[in-house]
């Protein structure tokens, strides 16, 4: 049985833009120019990177080779000060340089040469290519659709209970004046920025937290930010909207626990419903499963006691992963993917998946095999729920994937392959992990 009749939930476009994290891909990577003979007076902080005092025009000729190459050289005219030469754009930029138990050319401040130099390309790339992009950054907000402007509302299922506070006069909390406190801050893994929806690009201090309720913003976005924050959010414990693999390692989990606690539920109560999967909760409900995850990480209570219809637990786990910033079949891995469901010969396709596989990174792959073994498990109640691994491919296809593409033609296209390759996720599951 096909399905006819889709929710519109499964077309909204995504809440993360990617086009930076893409451009962040695309930049060049470092490439290390190395002195052939022994240097005196090398200063002990740098490497085989290190020339000595040579000239601008030999540095230029060394560097020539590729975008990306690097050397240390000391100044000819100010002996004792130094210089990074780096070849980007086809021409060589020369920065001074300078160490203090740590190497910097500007505010940032790093351990190594190579991180600084990393940084720097990606920095020069991204700021070249999207200048206009970046001076945009900051129209059409999502700050007021994510959850620090609601964290605070009461769950939907209270709404209707009248209750009574006694009310006390009460200093703010969130500083001098009520203004909270904004600190650049270094993220690990990627993050996006949660005003303008962004990526934040960069090795280290990527943008700024607020340190009373932890939102994460661009340093340009953090002007546009309500200073009014509340102060008793600082605990918030996000879980919906970061990325996979931070998720998983700030845990020390295989999977992020708000797919195993749903699978678990799901599975527990709710394989012989019918239209699983398909049928939408109501949606104030399903805010609040993610309100609790967010809060309360594993201690959520998503029991029936608290959530009788199962489609809100469904739909929360259909949430999760639509707000992943990097998609659970990675831009990285999705050309790939959509080459398989392009081709006709089934044990080609096969191979073609499984090699799409190996582009995943391992907490991603591991989550992928644990979801498509729950909805193999799904098509064995087709006579009950009604549905089958067709009808979940058109449920799952654009939850799990997202072109990396800007053009929305090009990616409304490839709608039908992303329903075709969860289509053959799930048909051969047992096969392909």
């Amino acid at each position: 049985m096909a399905l006819t009749l889709f929710d519109t939930d499964e077309y909204r476009p995504p809440v993360w833009k990617s086009y930076l994290y893409q451009l962040q891909q695309e930049a060049p990577h470092p490439r290390r120019i190395t002195c052939t003979c022994e240097v005196e007076n090398r200063p002990k902080y740098y490497g085989r990177e290190f020339h000595g005092m040579i000239s601008r025009e030999a540095a230029d000729q060394f560097l020539s080779v590729a975008e990306g190459s690097y050397l240390i050289r000391e100044s000819q005219r100010q002996p004792g000060t130094y210089t990074l030469a780096l070849r980007f754009g086809s021409q060589t930029r020369n920065f001074r340089l300078y160490y203090d138990g740590k190497h910097f050319v500007g505010e940032k401040r790093f351990e190594s040469i190579h991180d600084l130099v990393t940084d720097g390309l990606i920095t020069l790339y991204i700021e070249t290519k999207a200048a206009e992009y970046i001076a945009k950054m900051t129209i059409n907000p999502i700050y007021e659709h994510i959850g620090y402007t609601t964290l605070n509302r009461e769950p939907a299922y209270k709404k209707h209970v009248p209750v009574l506070k006694e009310t006390h006069d009460e200093k703010d909390s969130t500083g001098q004046d009520g203004v909270s406190e904004k600190r650049v801050h270094t993220f690990r893994g990627p993050h996006w920025c949660e005003y303008c929806a962004n990526f934040m690009w960069g090795l280290i201090a990527q943008g700024v937290k607020c340190a009373d309720c932890g939102l994460n913003v661009h340093k340009q976005c953090s002007k546009m930010v309500p200073n009014d924050c509340k102060p008793d959010l600082k605990h918030v414990k996000k879980v919906y909207s970061c990325d996979l693999t931070t998720l998983v390692k700030a845990h020390i989990t295989k999977r992020p626990m708000v797919v195993d606690m749903c699978i678990r539920e799901i599975e527990s109560r709710g394989l012989n419903s019918e239209g699983l999967y398909r049928v939408s909760g109501f949606s104030d409900l399903i805010e609040d499963v993610k309100m609790a995850f967010d809060r309360d990480g594993e201690k959520a209570d998503i029991s029936v006691n608290m959530y009788e219809d199962i489609n809100i637990i469904t739909g929360a786990l259909k949430l999760y992963f639509r707000d992943l910033p990097i998609p659970l079949i990675s831009y990285d891995a999705y050309p790939k993917f959509i080459e398989s469901a392009k081709i006709m010969d089934p044990d080609e396709q096969l191979e073609t998946l499984h090699e799409a596989l190996k582009l995943l990174p391992p907490a991603h792959c591991e989550t992928l095999r644990y979801l498509m073994a729950h909805l193999k498990r799904v098509t064995l109640h087709e006579k009950e729920n009604l549905m089958n691994a067709e009808n979940l491919g058109i449920v799952f296809g654009p939850t799990l994937m997202r072109s990396p593409e800007l053009d929305a033609m090009a990616a409304l296209n490839d709608i039908r392959y992303q329903r075709l390759v969860v289509e053959l996720l799930i048909k051969n599951e047992d096969i392909l992990f």
